[in-house]
């Protein structure tokens, strides 16, 4: 007889808070003004705390505030010397539409930092292990890429490639600017390439830290933040081709994203069975 899940209440919490996630962006294409504001914010509040549910109850509670202190405090931290200095995204201000501000920064967006991290970080731990495992197979012994490095990377790649989505759709709405927005990728106006750059810089320093702090659980469930991750992927490539009028996001975050997060879904999916 199979011993029963612990963690499965907690899971189907943090589920029931992934689909809400979902059902509000769904609704994105359908509404405007201050429901669509607020539909923004509390995209990121569902997707946060589902996120923050999943690590306490499959990784543990010290997990959990891990992943939200560590994630949020340097998401808060970086975007706080960014408004004040440029450096590492470019200089930008912040509207007021995002709600309550600390250091001239929404505290909604710290939290923006905290929903992606998690499923960011168990893809490079997930393709780290497939990079070990293939090394180990082909009796590479010396000189190959230490796995915790291709842990970091991948999941700070990926962080930073979902940022080709969100800051053109943010920009758009008019919840932040940038004071010289050129140059900018092809398409995609109004975002400059400094603020990739500078997005590619914090998330390996995230990803990194994250890593070192956030303890190995190869055999956790991956349920949620992976379905989460897949819908980020496929939900914003859809969204943007077919219905905001973005087709140039669409196929720079699709593209991009879809790199990694394409091989970390059959992966997974594969390691279910």
């Amino acid at each position: 007889m199979r011993r029963a899940d612990a963690s499965l209440p907690g899971r189907r919490i943090a589920g029931a808070l992934a689909a809400l996630t979902v059902l509000a962006q769904i609704a994105y294409p359908l509404t405007t003004g201050e429901t669509l504001r607020v539909l923004t914010i509390a995209t990121v509040l569902l997707f946060a705390a589902a996120s923050v549910v999943h690590a306490a109850v499959t990784r543990g509670p010290r997990t959990a505030l891990v992943l939200l202190f560590v994630a949020g405090g340097i998401g808060l931290l970086a975007e706080a010397v960014g408004v004040r200095t440029g450096v590492p995204f470019g200089r930008y201000d912040y509207a007021r539409s995002l709600g309550p501000k600390l250091l001239d920064v929404p505290l909604i967006v710290p939290l923006a930092w905290v929903m992606m991290a998690y499923p960011c970080l168990l893809l490079g731990r997930r393709l780290a292990r497939s990079y070990a495992r293939a090394t180990r197979r082909a009796r590479i012994r010396r000189g190959g890429i230490a796995p915790g490095a291709v842990a970091v990377v991948t999941g700070a790649v990926t962080l930073a490639a979902w940022d080709l989505f969100l800051d053109p759709q943010m920009v758009a709405a008019g919840h932040w600017a940038w004071a010289n927005p050129a140059p900018a990728l092809p398409g995609v106006p109004g975002v400059p390439l400094t603020n990739y750059a500078g997005w590619l810089g914090v998330a390996l320093v995230l990803m990194a830290v994250l890593h070192l702090l956030f303890p190995e659980a190869a055999r956790a469930p991956e349920d949620v933040p992976g379905a989460l991750l897949a819908w980020t992927w496929a939900g914003s490539t859809l969204g943007n081709a077919a219905f905001f009028g973005r087709p140039w996001v669409a196929m720079w975050g699709g593209a991009v994203m879809g790199l990694l997060v394409v091989p970390y879904l059959l992966l997974w999916w594969d390691g279910r069975r």
